[in-house]
């Protein structure tokens, strides 16, 4: 069973960061990720907004997840480089991440991800992107 098969399965029972955060996986397919994440008043930075570290943890996670659809057996990934614009702060609630394969490469992908709250109107929070290194296992 590949990770993605236990992410899939019981993603805080595999992932010790999704269980600490409250993290859920609502889609992983087709060169894509959506996670889910409550904000407590633990996750706080000093002046009562969410951490920032937080979003960039979120939208990270969710690119990886979208990576994982698109790995064939045998291949891993690794954050190599990420770059995230905060749009909006957040103090309660709800988060989203969705993550999205631009382009796969043998050695690189390449990915995008927005982080948003709210159900019925999205309120955007953050945009990263990021290149993740394509590892074979010898």
């Amino acid at each position: 069973m590949s990770y993605l098969d236990d992410v899939k399965k019981d993603a805080r029972a595999v992932n010790p960061f999704f269980r600490q955060m409250g993290i859920e996986v609502i889609e992983a397919a087709d060169g894509r990720g959506l996670l889910k994440m409550p904000v407590r008043p633990d996750m706080h930075n000093g002046v009562g907004w969410l951490q920032g570290g937080l979003l960039v943890a979120l939208a990270d996670e969710a690119m990886a997840i979208a990576v994982y659809t698109r790995l064939v057996e045998g291949e891993g990934i690794a954050t190599i480089s990420e770059s995230t614009s905060f749009i909006k702060g957040v103090r309660d609630g709800i988060i989203y991440a969705e993550g999205r394969v631009i382009r796969k490469g043998r050695r690189v992908a390449f990915c995008e991800s927005e982080v948003w709250t709210g159900e019925d109107e999205r309120v955007l929070l953050s945009r990263t992107s990021a290149a993740f290194a394509v590892t074979t296992k010898t």
